[in-house]
């Protein structure tokens, strides 16, 4: 069966939305390099995922370190368990380079999740294409 990053990228991989769900805590938080805010809750990660599931084109992950670090919620914490998976992509024409963060509640759920990407370039296309797929389908207003 794995580890719960190895299923979180055979999901991520597959496309398969059903089974990322279950890889999240209810109150999972997802740290986006092109919002000042993390997105919160299974519901709205979950329709960040739809979207940047349409979004990257021949997405793949090239890499995997573990360790524990400690998460973002707060510094009196301690450290988790975390992964990071190393991946490759394009969106609108522009290679990405990035890392997802993964880090775990104690029964083994993705808690924490933050995603980081260069260049800055691509950060833009990220942004501009993530932003339009959460107005269309509806999680976000229109401005």
């Amino acid at each position: 069966m794995g580890t719960t990053a190895d299923r979180f990228k055979a999901a991520v991989e597959a496309k398969d939305l059903d089974a990322v769900e279950g890889l999240f805590t209810e109150d999972v938080r997802l740290y986006s390099p092109v919002k000042f805010t993390p997105f919160e809750g299974r519901p709205m990660v979950l329709g960040l995922f739809g979207v940047l599931l349409r979004t990257f084109q021949d997405f793949r992950y090239v890499g995997e370190l573990a360790g524990s670090a400690q998460t973002a919620a707060g510094p009196d914490g301690g450290s988790v368990d975390s992964t990071i998976l190393i991946f490759r992509a394009t969106v609108n024409g522009k290679q990405i380079h990035g890392i997802d963060l993964l880090q775990f509640d104690e029964a083994g759920r993705i808690k924490e999740f933050t995603v980081m990407v260069r260049p800055q370039s691509a950060v833009q296309a990220l942004g501009e294409a993530v932003l339009a797929g959460l107005v269309e389908d509806g999680l976000v207003p229109r401005s």
